[in-house]
């Protein structure tokens, strides 16, 4: 009787506590309340599927998509398919997209030391930018000065050390760049008409009819990975290099603000990483790839494949470094990102002799032989 008595007032009490299991008659089942799910739209100044660059942005999507379970949805659009290439800043800024993504030189008009943020010429290599902003204080003075734009920046890829570029005539003086139309954007472009040549600002779709129409003269774009894709062998003779104009071009992802802030903290770190991914893997891809396309544009395609003369080098650095300093104006923020840029430089350069630079010319006292 004790039994069956204990056993009476369990199921009273388990009958009037309303608990989660729906196996109780009577018992009540929580509210599930969906996440909140987020669509934005991306542009880039790539046109669609660009190997490399073209890529990268279409990654990130993919990457934040898997992450999140699908609570950020971002859609790709290529250059010109919602805005002109060099009309991405400004729409993301104004917020009429969430994200963009591209490189900081192509805004000079608009925030000319933006362009420390990309490449100077003469300047940081891939590695030594990554350095820079993430171990150097670059990244917090990019944000800083993207603030005042409503965006937020993030680092989202480099090519390393480009070529010089395409050119329908051999380059044996600063003479020969006289008078010349050339596609070359940022410090470089800059430098380049102080050389006595014309810089022409064009983005990637244009370049392949700019130079066969003779609109250009003379291009550069990214290196032969790039440049294999875009058929660029096939309207010059020679391809020069170094790349003294972008030795470690930084991509960009740019957020507007408010598109940021309006995401849980969780999604903001699953965006920010998948970014950060493809800065690093993007590296990667163009330190592979470029290689293997110099190998077909030589072998297969007959380019000649030429090195600027050292006096020319030496007179585009000269050039460089006026030009470089020109552009710091009175604003305290400008300062504050050349000085730290200019610093930077100087003690990684010290270190790089005694290492990459050391170890370069190791290599070289003991390589086979084998050129391009």
């Amino acid at each position: 009787m004790k039994i069956k008595y204990l056993l009476i007032i369990s199921m009273m009490v388990l009958s009037g506590c309303g608990g989660t299991d729906s196996g109780v008659p009577g018992a009540s089942t929580p509210e599930i309340i969906p996440a909140q799910t987020y669509s934005w739209r991306m542009v880039t100044t790539w046109p669609k599927n660009l190997p490399g660059m073209g890529v990268a942005p279409e990654t990130i999507a993919n990457m934040v998509r898997k992450m999140s379970n699908g609570r950020l949805d971002i859609k790709v659009y290529g250059a010109g398919e919602i805005v002109p290439a060099l009309e991405v800043f400004e729409a993301v800024s104004r917020g009429a997209v969430q994200m963009g993504h591209g490189a900081a030189y192509y805004w000079k008009g608009k925030i000319p030391i933006a362009q420390f943020f990309t490449a100077v010429p003469f300047g940081l290599t891939a590695q030594e930018m990554n350095g820079w902003l993430f171990h150097g204080g670059g990244m917090e003075l990019w944000r800083e000065l993207y603030a005042r734009y409503n965006l937020v920046p993030i680092a989202a890829g480099n090519t390393g050390v480009q070529m010089a570029g395409w050119f329908n005539k051999e380059i044996k003086s600063l003479e020969d760049i006289k008078g010349m139309k050339m596609r070359i954007p940022g410090l470089g472009g800059e430098v380049f008409e102080k050389a006595g040549g014309t810089a022409v600002n064009l983005p990637g779709g244009e370049i392949f009819t700019s130079l066969q129409t003779g609109v250009i003269d003379a291009t550069e774009w990214v290196g032969p990975y790039n440049d294999l894709a875009f058929g660029l062998h096939q309207v010059a003779k020679y391809y020069y290099y170094p790349g003294w104009q972008e030795p470690g071009p930084t991509l960009e992802a740019i957020v507007n603000k408010e598109a940021y802030d309006s995401l849980p903290e969780d999604l903001r770190e699953i965006l920010r990483a998948a970014v950060l991914t493809v800065n690093n893997d993007l590296l990667a891809e163009y330190t592979a790839r470029n290689n293997a396309a110099l190998r077909e544009l030589v072998n297969v395609h007959g380019v000649e494949l030429r090195k600027l003369p050292d006096d020319v080098i030496k007179e585009l650095g000269k050039i460089s470094m006026r030009v470089t300093a020109s552009i710091v104006d009175e604003d305290p923020l400008s300062q504050k990102i050349f000085k730290s840029y200019t610093q930077y430089r100087r003690n990684v350069i010290a270190y790089e002799r005694v290492s990459e630079r050391a170890y370069s010319d190791a290599r070289a006292l003991v390589e086979d032989g084998n050129q391009w």
